[in-house]
């Protein structure tokens, strides 16, 4: 958040610039929104006995506020002194406020302070112009009419195109400049999803991924039960540490070949490592994407997710592991291994450890960066530095391979998509959009902290399970933040934020479309001649996501207090 109060304002104001620097007539003041925050380019209007006299400023020949929303004029030296005069903040998407103030008022060279002006967003073109390419990019995501990465890209440039060329000739046009979209791309999010794809993918050309569910597998001793519940943990746990799509891609096709040989359909072992990746995801900072948002836009750390969040899901991975195998309990009862030594055998030759050096480097780099994550709160570092800085490393140790890596395993595309989808959330909150729904949900729940808690976990959960939760999440970030502030009783409380990240990463165990590992691990068990339906799914994730949501309502209800 980059709320700008009064006082810290002043305090800034007077270190930086002496009063003595100002003769006498000077003037400042403060422009912020509704919620407090900061507006900057706002074009700040001096009128002296009905006179405008225009001032220098950034954008042509009128004062205009900076980016912590302050401004600084002087009274020209052919204005009348000591009559009143009046000032206007405007900006395009927002309603003027005028301020009478009189110059008798400053004495010496004792600057006049004007006061703040609280502009109120207006629901005009350029709201309307934004809120429309929002659910433009929402549909063709949702109806998969266009890949979601092109659909964002879309959307971002329809929003500059918009703003540099309808709003040069009417400023009610402006969404957003070039300098405002740069802004709003938190590159903390990208660069710790690059560095994270960087040693997945070197990781994975070790073969520890095959190896883990081979172990898995010995360890079941041919008991399907045994061997679902060993594979959910495990997913789980490495979900919480890897990308789901990642987890799902490595474990899918060894999964189906155990499956086969067992005599059951891979379906019964891989629906329950989908919603084991989903809820796995949910426990740390780097475990989902949508964490990964929260945990950057809020400062919470690291620990603060795992403190917070493994409890919970730690208690509906045991019940998810207690449900799947009553759902299943028909196919695993039917497995059976007709030599359970020669397949351990064959398992063990195909699932070997391919790089002991590098898969020894990638651990130990892997155990630094974990570190870091734990410690990056104290550090006051940025986690995608941990993850870059390893990512780095890992390159370096596997340098023949620099541009293969880099090629292969960055999804280019998923990082594009974020980045676009940064400057269209950018342009709606300049818009107003975003203030909108805020004032909306604040309404709703009526200055009840436990309402605006279940309205946003169950809210979440439920359009988590119809479009993908990325976008959904980066929408509710700034609304979420104002509700964090505006509630007396969650004020400086996470526990709204664990809400959104509960609700957004387990609700898309509901149906195919909900997450991507979903839509990743039924494309691969079609491939494998195994297709899951849309009914099928629902039926199968439906009461994981009911059981999840209420553990999580309770566990919001504890953390509250």
């Amino acid at each position: 958040m980059k709320r700008c109060g009064f006082l810290a304002f002043v305090a800034f104001f007077i270190s930086v610039f002496p009063v003595s620097a100002f003769a006498a007539g000077s003037l400042f003041g403060v422009v912020h929104d509704e919620h407090g925050e900061p507006v900057d380019n706002a074009r700040i209007a001096l009128r002296i006995g009905g006179k405008e006299y225009a001032g220098v400023g950034r954008v042509g020949a009128s004062y205009v506020t900076s980016e912590n929303g302050s401004f600084i004029i002087k009274l020209p030296p052919d204005a009348p002194v000591g009559g009143p005069i009046a000032i206007v903040a405007s900006k395009s998407g927002f309603r003027p406020q005028l301020i009478t103030l009189d110059t008798t008022q400053s004495s010496g060279d004792m600057p006049l302070f004007v006061g703040t002006f609280a502009l109120k967003h207006t629901a005009g073109p350029a709201f309307y112009v934004a809120s429309g390419i929002l659910l433009f990019v929402y549909a063709l995501i949702i109806f998969e009419w266009v890949h979601r990465t092109l659909a964002a890209l879309l959307g971002a440039v329809m929003m500059l195109l918009v703003s540099y060329t309808v709003g040069t000739f009417n400023p009610d046009y402006s969404i957003l400049s070039f300098e405002d979209a740069i802004h709003a791309v938190d590159f903390n999010v990208i660069f710790l999803l690059l560095g994270m794809m960087i040693i997945v993918g070197i990781m994975r050309e070790t073969g520890v991924f095959e190896w883990l569910a081979y172990q898995s597998f010995r360890a079941s001793k041919g008991s399907a039960f045994r061997l679902a519940a060993i594979l959910i943990a495990v997913t789980a746990l490495a979900s919480a540490f890897l990308d789901n799509v990642t987890t799902m891609l490595l474990m899918t096709p060894v999964t189906i070949d155990i499956a086969l040989v067992l005599g059951i359909s891979p379906v019964a072992l891989l629906m329950p490592e989908i919603m084991a990746s989903n809820i796995g995801g949910t426990a740390t900072l780097i475990g989902d994407p949508p964490n990964i948002m929260i945990g950057s836009y809020a400062g919470l750390t690291f620990n603060d997710f795992l403190v917070d969040l493994t409890p919970p899901i730690v208690v509906m991975t045991a019940l998810l592991v207690f449900m799947m195998q009553r759902a299943y309990r028909h196919e695993y009862l039917t497995a059976k291994v007709a030599d359970f030594t020669a397949l351990e055998c064959r398992l063990k030759k195909e699932c070997a450890i391919r790089d002991f050096r590098l898969l020894l480097i990638s651990l130990s780099i892997l155990a630094v960066v974990i570190f870091l994550f734990f410690v990056h709160g104290a550090l006051h570092m940025a986690p995608s530095i941990a993850a870059l800085g390893g990512a780095a490393f890992l390159l370096l140790a596997a340098k023949e391979n620099v541009v293969k890596y880099l090629e292969k395993d960055v999804e280019w595309s998923t990082l594009v998509f974020f980045i676009m989808l940064f400057i269209i959330i950018g342009g709606c909150e300049r818009a107003g959009l975003i203030q909108l729904i805020a004032d909306r949900v604040l309404a709703v729940a009526d200055g009840s902290a436990l309402t605006a808690l279940m309205l946003v976990l169950v809210v979440s959960a439920v359009t988590s399970a119809v479009i993908d939760n990325i976008p959904y999440t980066a929408t509710m970030l700034p609304v979420v933040g104002y509700l964090t502030e505006k509630l007396p009783n969650l004020h400086g409380s996470p526990t709204l934020w664990w809400a959104l990240a509960l609700g957004a990463c387990l609700g898309g165990n509901a149906t195919i479309v909900g997450a991507s590992a979903n839509v990743v691990t039924t494309g691969l068990s079609e491939k494998a001649g195994y297709p899951v339906s849309f009914i099928y799914f629902l039926r199968i994730g439906l009461p994981v996501v009911a059981m999840t949501i209420a553990v999580s309502a309770v566990w919001l209800l504890i953390l509250r207090g």
